[in-house]
C-alpha cells in the first residue's frame, strides 16, 4: 500500500523519492484530510495577523517543519521542470507577487494537489 502511494505521489514532476519519504513518514494522513487540514498540517496555510482595522502581513507557520522543507523543494524544482507549476509560477510573478510568495503558494497547490492523487488511494 505503502509502495502504491509512493509510486502515484513520484509522478508528478518535481517530486522525487526524498520528498515522497517526508511527506508519506510526516504526514501519514494524506489523502484522507481536505483541502484546508492538508494545507495546514503541512504548515503553509496562510494565517492573518489582524486586530480591529489593522491588518498586518499573511503569514505561514505551525503544521509540520519537516514535511513543510520537502514541499519547499519539491516546489523550487517543480517551478522549473513541471510545466503546471512553472506557468502557475510566472502567473504569480506577473501578478506581483514576491518570489518567496510565489513558491510558497506553489508549495500549498502542491500539497493540495498530492493529496487529491492520494485520495483514491486512502483507506
Amino acid at each position: 500500500m505503502l509502495q502504491n502511494k509512493a509510486r502515484a505521489l513520484q509522478q508528478v514532476a518535481g517530486v522525487g523519492p526524498k520528498t515522497v519519504v517526508s511527506l508519506l513518514a510526516e504526514m501519514p494522513e494524506l489523502g484522507a484530510l481536505n483541502r484546508g487540514q492538508a494545507a495546514a498540517l503541512a504548515g503553509v496555510a496562510p494565517h492573518a495577523r489582524e486586530s480591529g482595522r489593522w491588518q498586518g502581513k499573511r503569514f505561514i507557520g505551525g503544521g509540520r517543519p519537516l514535511a513543510r522543507k520537502a514541499l519547499y523543494m519539491a516546489a523550487l524544482v517543480g517551478s522549473h521542470h513541471n510545466s503546471f507549476l512553472k506557468a502557475r509560477y510566472q502567473h504569480l510573478i506577473a501578478r506581483g507577487k514576491a518570489p518567496k510568495v510565489a513558491l510558497v503558494a506553489l508549495m500549498r497547490h502542491l500539497i493540495i494537489l498530492l493529496n487529491g492523487i492520494l485520495k483514491p488511494l486512502a483507506t
